[in-house]
């Protein structure tokens, strides 16, 4: 399966994640700068909630947005993740204040929620940039069980 057949929301996040790292950037760009780009991000974002670590969020509230660049409009998506008691909900709709807001490129997101990046050094160079609860962000990493390649 190529990755502009695929869909993360019905795949077994290992799979994905293997599809992404041995998928050429050039395809990967093309996807995400196409049609398909809603269906990608729909679907990781859908089974957010599922890959949450209710466990290491302890009593934990807070909202997070995560902002997706490089939208062929020159935009962005925002996709809003609540975790409040002990749970994740994905919000059809960001209408809350963020505790937290993660902006990443298209491409580095898909590395990112696959596995195939490491957040720190993404920060560290740039490319996944935080506003809000820095100390939150650190601990996003545990809180999800993030599929490696």
């Amino acid at each position: 399966m190529s990755a502009a057949e695929a869909d993360p929301a019905t795949m077994e996040p290992r799979a994905f994640a293997q599809l992404i790292k041995r998928t050429p950037t050039g395809e990967l760009r093309d996807v995400m700068g196409g049609e398909r780009r809603g269906v990608f991000l729909d679907g990781i974002f859908v089974r957010m909630p599922g890959l949450f670590r209710a466990d290491r969020a302890g009593a934990m509230e807070a909202v997070i947005h995560w902002t997706v660049g490089d939208r062929p409009d020159g935009g962005a998506d925002t996709y809003e993740l609540v975790i409040s008691g002990g749970t994740c909900r994905l919000s059809a709709h960001p209408a809350r204040q963020p505790r937290l807001t993660l902006t990443v490129g298209a491409l580095d997101f898909l590395n990112l929620v696959t596995g195939n990046a490491h957040p720190m050094a993404m920060f560290m160079t740039g490319k996944l940039k935080a506003a809000g609860d820095i100390p939150l962000a650190t601990r996003i990493p545990r809180l999800f069980d993030i599929p490696k390649a």
